[in-house]
């Protein structure tokens, strides 16, 4: 292949797992020559070919040279690069897609418990293709801080093939998109392909999330299809403006906060105790709770630091916050632990659930709970509250059962 003609995407190397790299270049004569190597092409060779001779003609090309480099790609990934070295040698706009996974079907709501966000690098297939085992509330697909300057392009075709073809089981798909305005052209590739919620980094004004509603409601094909905001706050500047910011839209599900960026931009050391953050972390739990969206704590990096972990959470729920990125598996059950609902919470739940039930039972159009009327909106936060208290291990799920045993 002549180097400078040859548009490659993808990963290569002897710690590369479950991606590949292609290597196209256009072609006047000979066909479409494909050279393989693979070391799983006995088995799956025939598969490869067919899939790449299938994305060429997609795009009519006739003459072509490609090189696959295989350490194990998954047919969403292999598109994913073969598409995106395609459209950036012939600058076409038209889209490969593969099939959407029915299990995948699932929409989310505005106010659901977002205790735990797992950030996955958005060009590195490896780490997120079956990181929906580990049950975060959300998972992060990030294509912003991630990944590298020259693979940004890349990584939106691997991020769209994943929100139709990965199995997330139930969690919350995320997408972390670069900051505005280049993030507008990433949502794209998220529109429309399953995204639940869009991460808007480095937000400092309502009128950022404007521009972003506004190319989403351009994208979609169904006008009535909700997609949540999460600003992440990550400046001074961000941090006076968080009230403006959270109230921007009806969309706006709740902020978070950066404090690797955030102290930067202060121009002072993170520590383990985030003493510094404090004012800032405050400010932004307060703009929060009176927009009424959910306040949502940066992430903790030492990763082998448990007790740490636990202390910081402590912390962050005593300020407000209701949950916390993570980097590393390891970190979820920790901070659906302690960010769960604690035995008062529960026990006040538990009660509310009793009384919807009786009063349902008896045809009662209102629920009352001794001499206090309860508002449907309570009994909604109840039965969430049992929801995370049975998912964290703190209810059992029979736990009615266990109350009439009781009773009896």
């Amino acid at each position: 292949m002549d180097s400078q003609n040859v548009i490659s995407c993808g990963n290569t190397g002897p710690k590369v797992r479950s991606d590949c790299r292609v290597s196209f270049e256009l072609t006047s004569t000979g066909g479409v020559q494909i050279e393989l190597k693979s070391k799983v092409k006995a088995m799956y060779g025939e598969q490869i070919l067919k899939l790449t001779n299938e994305v060429v003609g997609f795009y009519g090309i006739e003459h072509c040279s490609l090189l696959i480099e295989d350490s194990g790609a998954l047919s969403l990934t292999l598109a994913a690069r073969l598409e995106a070295a395609i459209r950036k040698a012939i600058g076409s706009e038209k889209e490969f897609l593969i099939p959407f996974l029915p299990q995948n079907n699932y929409s989310t709501e505005k106010e659901r418990y977002r205790f735990s966000r797992l950030y996955l690098p958005g060009n590195s297939p490896q780490l997120f293709i079956n990181a929906g085992i580990h049950h975060p509330d959300g998972i992060i697909l990030d294509l912003e801080d991630a990944v590298a300057h020259d693979k940004k392009y890349e990584a939106c075709f691997l991020v769209r093939n994943a929100l139709r073809n990965v199995d997330f089981y139930g969690c919350e798909r995320m997408v972390r998109i670069n900051q505005i305005p280049r993030g507008l052209d990433d949502l794209p590739f998220i529109v429309n392909h399953g995204v639940h919620l869009i991460l808007v980094p480095k937000c400092e004004s309502a009128d950022q999330l404007h521009q972003v509603n506004n190319r989403i409601q351009e994208l979609l094909d169904d006008k009535s299809h909700k997609i949540w905001l999460m600003p992440i706050i990550e400046s001074a500047l961000g941090v006076m403006r968080a009230y403006e910011i959270a109230s921007a839209a009806e969309n706006v599900v709740a902020l978070a906060i950066g404090l690797e960026d955030f102290t930067a931009d202060m121009g002072i050391q993170r520590t383990r105790e985030g003493e510094e953050s404090f004012v800032a972390r405050n400010l932004l739990s307060m703009a929060c709770k009176a927009a009424g969206i959910a306040a949502i704590d940066s992430v903790y990096s030492d990763i082998d630091d448990t007790e740490g972990l636990i202390s910081a959470i402590k912390v962050s729920k005593s300020l407000g916050f209701s949950g916390m990125g993570c980097i590393h598996p390891r970190q979820i059950r920790i901070i659906h632990e302690f960010y769960g609902p604690e035995e008062a919470e529960v026990d006040k739940a538990k009660k509310i659930v009793l009384a919807f039930d009786d009063a349902t039972a008896r045809g009662l159009g209102v629920v009352s709970l001794g001499s206090k009327m309860i508002d449907p909106p309570v009994v909604k936060r109840a039965i969430r509250t049992i929801d995370v208290a049975v998912k964290t291990g703190k209810l059992n799920a029979n736990w009615k059962e266990e109350v009439n045993n009781e009773v009896r």
